[in-house]
C-alpha cells in the first residue's frame, strides 16, 4: 500500500450458491426450505483478487461474460461483502453500476432528479441550480415531467449518468454505462469522463468495447472465470486480451 492509493483490493473471494434444481414457485421453495430438501452448489464469481488502484488513475477491467467483472465492481462499491478478503475504499464512491435503479417510476424525470439527489446528499438548492445542465445533458428536454415508467432503458441511463456525473466524485466506477445510446451521447458520455481526468476524481470502467478502454484508461486488469490473467499498462494488457479473443 501506497499512501496515493484510493481503492485496496486485497485477496478477495466472491461465491454465491446456487440451487440445484428448478422451484417453479415460491410455495415449492418454502415447502423444500421446510423439508430441509433444497441442495445447493458453490461457485466462485471472484477468487484472492488483489488490486490497489490510485488516486487520479483510470484503471479498466476486461474479460468475456461471466468472467466476474461487475462482481468485482460490486465488491469494490460495497454493494457485496466478499466471502474472504477485504476491499476498502478511501474516498466516497459514484456507482454507475445499474443506472436507473433507484428511480421510482411512477415519479416523472424532474422529481427522480431531486429523490436521486438527496439520496447522493445534495440540497434541493444545489439540485435546483445544476437541473438544467442534468437536463440538458440527458437530452430529456421534452421528457422532463413525464413518469420514469415509460422511459427506455437507454433514457433512464442517460438521466442517472447525467445526475452521478454532475459534480466531481472521488471514485466514479462506470460499468458498461459508456455503450448507453447513440454514437453521439457514447462520444459526449466518453467526453464528460474525460473532464474527471485531473487527477483528483479516481474512475473504474467495465467495458466490452476494448477501444474505450484502450482510449481511456491507463492499467487494465484483465480477469477468466473469476481470477486475474494480467494486471498492468493498457497497451500490454489488451494486446495479450486480444490475442486469446
Amino acid at each position: 500500500m501506497s499512501s496515493n492509493d484510493v481503492i485496496i483490493v486485497d485477496n478477495v473471494t466472491m461465491r454465491f450458491r446456487i440451487n440445484n434444481e428448478k422451484v417453479d414457485s415460491i410455495k415449492e421453495f418454502l415447502i423444500r426450505i421446510v423439508k430441509r430438501s433444497l441442495t445447493y452448489r458453490s461457485f466462485n464469481a471472484l477468487e484472492d483478487i488483489s488490486i490497489n488502484i490510485k488516486k487520479g488513475e483510470v484503471f479498466g477491467i476486461i474479460g468475456l461474460n461471466g468472467s466476474g467483472k461487475s462482481t468485482l465492481l460490486k465488491v469494490i462499491s460495497g454493494i457485496y461483502k466478499p466471502t474472504k478478503g477485504t476491499s476498502t475504499a478511501f474516498g466516497t464512491i459514484s456507482p454507475l453500476i445499474e443506472l436507473g435503479a433507484g428511480f421510482e417510476d411512477e415519479l416523472t424525470a424532474r422529481e427522480n432528479i431531486f429523490l436521486n439527489g438527496s439520496i447522493l446528499g445534495y440540497s434541493k438548492n444545489f439540485m435546483l441550480g445544476v437541473l438544467d445542465e442534468i437536463v440538458d445533458f440527458s437530452e430529456l428536454h421534452e421528457f422532463l415531467d413525464v413518469p420514469i415508467k415509460n422511459f427506455s432503458s437507454g433514457m433512464r441511463a442517460r438521466l442517472g449518468f447525467a445526475i452521478a456525473t454532475v459534480i466531481k466524485p472521488e471514485i466514479l466506477i462506470v460499468d458498461e454505462v459508456l455503450s448507453v445510446g447513440d454514437y453521439r451521447f457514447q462520444e459526449k458520455s466518453e467526453k464528460r469522463i474525460t473532464e474527471l481526468f485531473d487527477g483528483e476524481t479516481t474512475v473504474i470502467i467495465v467495458s466490452h468495447t476494448l477501444r474505450q478502454i484502450e482510449r481511456l484508461c491507463t492499467r487494465v486488469l484483465w480477469l477468466e472465470d473469476g481470477k486475474e490473467v494480467m494486471c498492468g499498462p493498457t497497451t500490454e494488457v489488451c494486446k495479450a486480451y486480444k490475442t486469446q479473443n
